[in-house]
């Protein structure tokens, strides 16, 4: 990624100062999983009491019948506290994050990229302490639409669409036909060609699923498509 194309070199450092500890959520040690866990926790649990401040400060000054109660100094303060708390953790974050039209010229990039990598590699504990199914299908489309010719970026996703498809299915997982569609390519088809011929059954059908689709671009990724394509497969 050129320095012209993606993040700022100064709001990358801030996104790094602020959640650089959240890169322990994917560490192959449970130990350091579980250190960064308990980080996240108490985190999560200080934006929370942050934006419980910012509703009361909005409630008081509301009902105080000012027309311009939004711009009131005791919201306004506690917007910014609950914004500072917010930054300081996830999935909160990738909420404020700037350029969401174009991800990878954000320097919520990299997060972004390890808020899915952390579903698709330890779930449980991802679903556990930070549940958010919007934000994981919002992710993916907008990873789906940005550029990559960044090589960091692109291997990302192709391993994201590899761990995905070994997996029974979870919630959002069929939007990433739409990464697997933009990153095609022969790395690509080589890893879903094994996941179908392997012994894991989730990764027969699903990759097999995602291989006929990326030949049919012009077929729609809709429930109905994948029901006619798993009834058609389940009669051969």
């Amino acid at each position: 990624m050129t320095e012209a194309a993606g993040p700022s070199v100064e709001g990358a450092r801030e996104w790094a100062e602020r959640l650089g500890w959240s890169y322990g959520l994917i560490a192959p040690d449970p130990v350091d999983r579980g250190a960064a866990l308990a980080r996240l926790d108490a985190a999560r649990a200080e934006a929370q009491a942050a934006l419980a401040r910012y509703n009361e400060a909005w409630i008081r000054a509301s009902r105080a019948g000012s027309e311009a109660w939004h711009q009131e100094p005791s919201v306004v303060a506690a917007h910014r506290l609950y914004d500072e708390a917010g930054s300081r953790c996830l999935p909160e974050a990738l909420w404020r994050a700037p350029h969401r039209d174009d991800i990878g010229r954000s320097p919520e990039l990299p997060f972004a990229l390890l808020f899915l990598e952390w579903e698709a590699r330890f779930p449980q504990e991802w679903t556990q302490h930070a549940k958010a199914w919007g934000t994981k299908q919002a992710l993916i489309r907008d990873l789906a639409r940005c550029d990559h010719r960044d090589e960091m970026v692109k291997a990302k996703l192709l391993d994201l669409v590899e761990v995905v498809v070994q997996r029974a299915y979870r919630c959002k997982d069929r939007e990433y036909v739409r990464v697997a569609r933009a990153v095609d390519c022969a790395d690509l088809r080589t890893r879903l060609n094994r996941a179908h011929h392997s012994e894991n059954p989730w990764a027969q059908l699903h990759a097999g699923y995602v291989l006929w689709l990326l030949d049919r671009p012009e077929l729609p990724n809709t429930r109905h498509i994948w029901r006619t394509w798993l009834a058609d497969t389940r009669t051969r």
